[in-house]
């Protein structure tokens, strides 16, 4: 009777063993009946199942890595380069994934990998070398992204989480790389002398204009001198005018002590005069 019970409690824990299972942290499960898919996209903690008829398939679903061998593609212009790069991927529909690849890791990568190739291959032959190099990886990687995770995702339930390309080598070293930066240099010159050309044409209308105010500025200068000796002559003409008519001979007299003044001033001058001068009449005549 004993040897009965203790049968009966060993097919009762082997049946609840087999009729449960758990998935952990960072794992994804399948259920299969019969080879069929009963359930799948399972949440981590303890799970049921039938027992001895179901069986429980597991899976990562953490992101994992694509690194491949650098892979030869040819630009715009028909120019062969080396690419190497990775891939960031997980798997996104677990039932798409196990059907797609049998559950094997290594088939998933076998499958993705010509689907990244496909999308880099043709952002590659769409662009030149020289946009290649300077700044158009972001936006390679970012195009390859969303074309390589909508055809992964539709035909292997795998989503690409990030594409990154490590390095472009160029196979024809001397050739490949001296015309790419031959070509930036000729870019970089056009655009300094471009720049050049249009300092050199704003600095010849900023002389032009310069040169301009200057001579509207003399001559308006010019102009108010010409206006001030006019008045000043003809204030002085006033003054001379006046102080004649009130005393002719003081006036002839000032007018006499200024051309002596005049003429010897600096002590060094020899004039040759007649002695009847109109000059030298003060002189002769002190009354």
């Amino acid at each position: 009777m004993k040897s009965f019970a203790a049968l009966i409690a060993a097919l009762l824990l082997l049946l609840g063993v087999n009729s449960t299972f758990v998935v952990r942290e960072g794992e994804t499960a399948l259920l299969l009946q019969f080879g069929r898919i009963v359930r799948a996209g399972y949440e981590p903690g303890l799970q049921w199942k039938v027992p001895f008829v179901q069986q429980v398939l597991r899976f990562d679903k953490r992101i994992l890595g694509l690194d491949t061998k650098p892979e030869r593609y040819l630009t715009s212009e028909k120019k062969s380069v080396l690419v190497d790069f990775y891939v960031k991927w997980k798997i996104d529909d677990v039932a798409l994934y196990y059907g797609a690849s049998g559950g094997a890791e290594d088939q998933a990568t076998l499958r993705l990998t010509p689907i990244v190739k496909d999308a880099l291959r043709f952002e590659f032959n769409a662009r030149p070398l020289h946009e290649l190099i300077a700044d158009g990886r972001v936006d390679i990687t970012t195009r390859v992204r969303t074309k390589a995770d909508a055809a992964a995702r539709s035909s292997l339930g795998i989503q690409i989480v990030d594409v990154r390309i490590k390095g472009i080598n160029f196979p024809e070293e001397g050739t490949v790389l001296t015309s790419v930066y031959d070509r930036m240099r000729a870019e970089r010159k056009q655009v300094a002398n471009d720049l050049r050309a249009r300092g050199s044409e704003a600095g010849e209308t900023i002389r032009a204009d310069a040169d301009r105010q200057r001579q509207v500025l003399l001559a308006d200068a010019n102009k108010a001198a010409q206006s001030v000796r006019g008045n000043g002559d003809a204030k002085a003409a006033e003054i001379y005018a006046q102080a004649y008519g009130k005393d002719a001979e003081f006036y002839a007299f000032t007018r006499s002590l200024e051309a002596y003044r005049e003429s010897f001033g600096n002590g060094s001058g020899v004039l040759l005069l007649d002695p009847k001068s109109d000059l030298l009449r003060y002189f002769n005549d002190s009354k």
